[in-house]
């Protein structure tokens, strides 16, 4: 989960119950990358696919604040991925392997592999930016969405890359403030690398569909969900405002990175996903 100011995440506590993170099941996708993936629940529930944000991973974003368990009490079934260069996955160090078109076909190789013809789709942070392009590549098998914290403009635009590239090369001081807070970020999860992440951020900036546009917006129903305290919150409800059936949840009392956490999105977006559940029945 990335911070729009830079300021670095604190990884949550278990809560009670938590589920436990099965061994990834990894998945190889069209440039040969490995993608790890996760399941849970009954094979003949409602899938929801959960993708996380930046420097986060699946048991970060969805396991450890306490997604996944809530989705499964609430009968849904849920895959989960660690997107390229995070988590179990493989970690490339080019940039080019990192536009946002190619996230965004992982997520579909994901559901084919699993032979998951519809899915419902949430995102956080770079996740929600994926799903912008999901629900948009292949809307027919995403007939629902939750976007959470969703950038509005270049994920990680306040990132100086000079500055950890000479990090990384030469060990070479970071002096930028937003920097700084972005390097103690990745270094929050383990197994994070460095280079995988300094390449994400510069595969972000060279992707020409970097930007949401707003005249080309999603036609299914998404739920936009925003911290109160999040810099980016203007720009996600103008996001949510050119969606036909879009809605927003500010959520209270809640910055960039510890909005997953909030009781009141998981509880607003497993409802706002059952109502597809109802209208089907």
């Amino acid at each position: 989960m990335s911070s729009t100011d830079g300021t670095p995440a604190v990884a949550p506590a278990m809560p009670p119950g938590f589920t436990e993170m099965p061994d990834p099941q990894f998945i190889m996708v069209g440039d040969g990358h490995r993608i790890a993936t996760y399941s849970w629940g009954d094979d003949a529930a409602p899938v929801v696919v959960v993708v996380h944000g930046f420097a986060s991973s699946t048991k970060d974003n969805w396991v450890a604040t306490g997604w996944v368990r809530d989705l499964l009490r609430a009968g849904f079934r849920v895959i989960g991925l660690d997107q390229r260069g995070h988590g179990a996955s493989d970690k490339p160090h080019d940039p080019h392997d990192y536009d946002l078109r190619q996230l965004a076909g992982d997520v579909e190789t994901v559901l084919d592999t699993y032979l998951v013809d519809e899915a419902f789709y949430v995102g956080y942070s770079l996740g929600a930016r994926v799903g912008w392009e999901v629900i948009q590549d292949f809307s027919a098998r995403i007939p629902r969405a939750v976007l959470g914290g969703v950038p509005d403009g270049i994920p990680l635009a306040r990132l100086d890359i000079d500055q950890v590239r000479a990090l990384v090369e030469d060990g070479t001081p970071v002096t930028d403030r937003v920097t700084q807070n972005y390097v103690a970020l990745t270094e929050r999860v383990p197994g994070n690398d460095l280079r995988a992440l300094l390449a994400i951020a510069g595969g972000m900036r060279e992707s020409k569909t970097v930007d949401p546009d707003p005249s080309h917006a999603p036609q299914q129903p998404v739920l936009f969900a925003t911290g109160s305290l999040d810099a980016i919150i203007e720009g996600s409800k103008a996001l949510a405002a050119a969606c036909p059936q879009g809605q927003f949840l500010e959520i209270p009392g809640r910055h960039h990175f510890n909005a997953p956490g909030s009781r009141v999105f998981r509880e607003q977006a497993i409802a706002f996903l059952r109502e597809t559940r109802s209208a089907d029945l």
